[in-house]
């Protein structure tokens, strides 16, 4: 399958990473630089003006917009097959909103994450808007499609992961996560958290400390929070 992607960073770095690209849409006059590579990488490009370009792609598209073969997610066995000393995964449990899978991808890349896990079932998909919240990030960030969490959780741990959940209910914090091992960090939905299986077969659960009035952050910057001290920790 094809889908449409759009923003001049994502439709660049579909380019660089020679995802299959079937065609490019652009606005007349714009964007002079990526035309310049999509030219120089000898891609189908047609040049339209603001009207026409708005008839195939959705809005707030910055000019710029391609169809492009489907995403497609990694085996879980390759990622486990990497030689990479001190992996990090992240779970994602059933997160809904492509808006927060685009900016943890984002996140995912800026710290060097090696994989992100979504469930097949009730979770958000790789798509159009996760792509373009990402910035071109969904290029570079392996992600993984499983059946059932817990089952995943437990080949995890067969092959040396440490499992860490996030929560609020608990007394340890982030700053007492372990990097020198194996980890995968599991963050819960947007509204419910971590399942209650899922919490069962964690070995630990954190929390992030905070002393605000307001006691829980949106999916993705409590990822951004949680995956840039597991970055600082690894130096």
């Amino acid at each position: 399958m094809a889908i449409i992607i759009t923003g001049k960073n994502t439709v660049q770095e579909a380019i660089k990473v020679n995802h299959k690209i079937y065609e490019i849409y652009i606005l007349k006059g714009s964007n002079s630089e990526l035309l310049s590579l999509a030219n120089k990488n000898q891609l189908k490009i047609k040049e339209l003006d603001k009207f026409n370009l708005n008839k195939i792609l959705p809005s707030n598209n910055q000019g710029i917009g391609a169809l492009v073969d489907d995403y497609k997610y990694q085996p879980l066995e390759v990622a486990l097959k990497s030689e990479k000393v001190n992996k990090v995964f992240v779970i994602l449990d059933s997160l809904e909103d492509p808006h927060n899978l685009g900016a943890i991808l984002r996140s995912a890349d800026a710290f060097n994450i090696d994989a992100i896990i979504i469930p097949k079932n009730r979770s958000v998909k790789l798509n159009s808007t996760v792509a373009k919240v990402s910035t071109g990030a969904i290029e570079h960030v392996n992600v993984i499609e499983v059946t059932n969490l817990t089952q995943t959780i437990k080949k995890l741990k067969d092959n040396g992961f440490w499992v860490v959940g996030t929560d609020a209910s608990t007394d340890q914090t982030i700053h007492e996560i372990d990097v020198d091992t194996n980890l995968c960090v599991v963050i819960g939905n947007e509204g419910k958290g971590i399942s209650r299986l899922v919490k069962e077969n964690c070995d630990y659960i954190v929390k992030i400390p905070m002393s605000g009035h307001v006691n829980s952050l949106n999916a993705s910057v409590s990822t951004a929070l949680v995956l840039y001290e597991i970055y600082h920790k690894k130096g």
